[in-house]
């Protein structure tokens, strides 16, 4: 089997569920731990070896992150990366915390985007952190109903999107008609 073979197999038999709450958001998220886990019983099966590398590619203004996830066989490799920058104004963390968390974000999208894991319908795409509606989406040029659009189109709720804007008819008509 080759690699792309291999990576294959693991992509479309692949199961994380959704496992961690978020309290704040009240929403449910999978991490990337959950992710590593649940490719655990393809290591030994399909002889491959999952790794994760982080790099600080750029500082000023802020730091960059980049993370690549890698599926190898010990003769061939597969890589996917993820770039995630590092709040160091976030207010209540400390910089470790801040770098803890753009990793966190950085391995979990590395790891999403190497075995296909679609997140479309992840509440992080629509959570507005318990502040409810505050935003309008009144017209269809406006380049949020883009990814309103998009976000339906792939299986996502009208609701959720009404939690975080407030719509206006046109754009209501627009979204449930797709």
């Amino acid at each position: 089997m080759t690699i792309n073979e291999k990576l294959a197999t693991i992509q479309t038999k692949f199961k994380s569920k959704k496992s961690r709450f978020n309290s704040f958001g009240k929403y449910y998220f999978r991490s990337a731990e959950d992710i590593l886990e649940a490719t655990k019983p393809y290591l030994l099966e399909l002889g491959v070896s999952v790794t994760i590398n982080e790099e600080l590619i750029a500082s000023d203004p802020m730091p960059i992150m980049q993370t690549t996830a890698t599926v190898s066989d010990g003769e061939n490799a597969i890589h996917a990366t993820s770039l995630v920058g590092v709040d160091l104004n976030q207010k209540g963390m400390q910089t470790p915390q801040q770098f803890g968390s753009a990793s966190s974000y950085g391995k979990k999208y590395a790891l999403g985007n190497l075995f296909l894991i679609d997140d479309t319908q992840d509440s992080d795409a629509v959570n507005t952190h318990g502040k409810g509606a505050s935003a309008t989406l009144t017209s269809i040029k406006d380049p949020a109903f883009a990814k309103a659009k998009d976000y339906v189109q792939k299986g996502g709720k009208l609701d959720a999107i009404k939690k975080k804007y407030k719509l206006s008819a046109e754009v209501e008509k627009a979204l449930t008609t797709l």
